[in-house]
């Protein structure tokens, strides 16, 4: 009894600290990213247009 007690609470906390800290972590970390490969796109493209005006006069 006492060893499927410990495996509830331990499959609960589990639950909790995935929850509260893993996912919110991950998301942030996933948001961070996709903010960094837009303002990489963005610079690419200034680049790419500034490079191309630049050499065609």
């Amino acid at each position: 009894m006492g060893r499927i007690l410990m495996l509830v609470a331990g499959v609960l906390l589990a639950a909790f600290v995935l929850f509260n800290f893993i996912l919110p972590m991950v998301l942030g970390l996933l948001k961070i990213a996709l903010i960094i490969g837009v303002i990489g796109v963005i610079v690419f493209l200034v680049v790419t247009v500034v490079g191309k005006s630049s050499s065609s006069s």
